[in-house]
């Protein structure tokens, strides 16, 4: 059955916004790293990058609307010359910041500095982490990966990081590595408090649990193990109506790096482009209208309502 009419059997209209809270902004493809899970299919070989004009109509939004929260994401958001630029003056307007980080991306010539500026700007700090276990990480992101991300999170921690402050969040974000959906997130952020804390010392504050989605690069892994069909048919099998309150399409809208406006960013990665009576680009923001929108919804919407869900 479509997505479209399994919410029909559930509620008697399309899914639609609840409310505006977060900017969620893609400021460009490129990415120290080529992961085998990224939806965005990011790497090195990527140039499409947000521009200077397009952060200031960003900054511009947030400053004559009500949204508390600006998600800065990437590819690796870091590389993005006017990435510091964008955070400071967000935190100027006093909206709270959260960056996406892969953090391997710390020991990339010039970004040595990114901890202690996360830690000046009061950074919300959301950090890949594909396991706990050396050998499956590196498996999903390259070979040292694991142990450059070890010595970001020690580097975080030691700035205060993980501790439980409002000031210095610090969230891991876990994918399976293959064809199968996630365990229950809390047994398995207590698997991960035990191993990180037990051999390395490192804490944090919370462990997300996202599903992979069937595109980009992970479409194609599953198209090579010939695992597509039956992938789709468990996201389906697994629906869970309880899931659709905390859809985070319900709260945010994303902005691609050329301005588009999307309702999230797998949306955008495939080009689903927002409903046709809505703004479409930044630079045409409305608050009214994306706030009550109906959402443009596709079969790959299943990956966030399968199970415990990607909220």
């Amino acid at each position: 059955m479509r997505f479209r009419d399994r919410i029909l059997t559930i509620q008697p209209e399309p899914l639609v916004s609840d409310r505006l809270e977060i900017l969620q902004v893609n400021v460009g493809y490129r990415c120290n790293m080529s992961c085998k899970h990224c939806h965005v299919e990011a790497g090195p070989h990527r140039r499409e990058e947000m521009k200077r004009d397009t952060i200031d109509v960003v900054l511009s939004v947030l400053r004559e609307n009500d949204i508390h929260t600006l998600d800065i994401t990437g590819g690796a958001p870091e590389l993005n010359p006017h990435f510091k630029y964008l955070v400071e003056e967000a935190g100027k307007i006093g909206r709270h910041v959260i960056v996406r980080t892969n953090l391997t991306i710390f020991f990339e010539a010039g970004m040595e500095d990114l901890p202690e500026f996360y830690r000046g700007n009061s950074v919300e700090v959301v950090a890949s982490l594909p396991h706990y276990v050396e050998g499956d990480a590196d498996r999903v992101r390259g070979s040292g990966a694991f142990q450059k991300s070890i010595k970001a999170l020690e580097e975080l921690n030691r700035l205060g990081y993980g501790t439980g402050s409002d000031n210095c969040k610090l969230n891991l974000v876990y994918n399976p590595p293959g064809a199968f959906l996630a365990p229950l997130q809390k047994a398995l952020e207590e698997d991960y408090r035990k191993e990180l804390l037990g051999k390395f010392g490192v804490s944090f504050d919370n462990l997300f649990v996202f599903v992979n989605m069937p595109i980009g690069r992970f479409r194609e892994y599953l198209v090579r193990s010939r695992n597509l069909e039956k992938y789709r048919e468990k996201l389906v099998s697994a629906f869970n109506p309880e899931t659709l309150t905390g859809l985070m399409c319900r709260y945010l809208i994303s902005v691609r790096w050329d301005g588009m406006l999307y309702d999230c960013d797998f949306n955008q990665i495939l080009g689903l482009s927002l409903d046709s009576e809505c703004p479409q680009h930044i630079m045409d923001f409305n608050y009214p209208e994306l706030s009550r929108r109906k959402i443009a919804v596709y079969d790959h919407c299943y990956g966030c309502t399968a199970g415990q869900g990607s909220t």
